[in-house]
């Protein structure tokens, strides 16, 4: 069973940086971010493939959000610029084994068989 445990939440400013990590047990190919807000529902953030060359941004999102991945350590990163007051919500990594046409659904949450178990991005103004 593949465990992915997520990292580097906490209190931001509003126009902070800010870097997620997520360590996985084990080696997982696809990886992606999700955020979700309370009572709504998972938004795709950002996907890598598992050799990190091939990389999805949500376009709302394209610019402020980098995915990055160090296979070497099992971990993904997502580094967050520019946060703002809507950012203050709980991120989520999620993983996926090797299939073909990722591009097509990696911005799907049913698309991933392993999740995190989050963490909380609070940020100040």
């Amino acid at each position: 069973q593949v465990q992915l445990v997520e990292s580097g939440g906490g209190l931001v400013q509003a126009g902070d940086s800010l870097r997620l990590s997520c360590a996985a047990s084990q080696n997982v190919y696809h990886m992606g971010w999700f955020r979700q807000a309370p009572g709504t529902e998972r938004e795709f953030v950002a996907a890598i493939s598992g050799t990190g060359v091939t990389r999805y941004s949500a376009g709302s999102m394209k610019g402020r959000f980098t995915i990055s991945r160090d296979n070497t350590k099992n971990t993904v990163y997502l580094q967050a610029n520019s946060v703002r007051p809507e950012d203050k919500v709980d991120f989520y990594c999620a993983g996926a084994p090797n299939r073909s046409g990722y591009r097509g659904y990696c911005y799907r949450a049913d698309a991933y068989e392993w999740w995190g178990q989050g963490t909380h991005v609070n940020v100040s103004s």
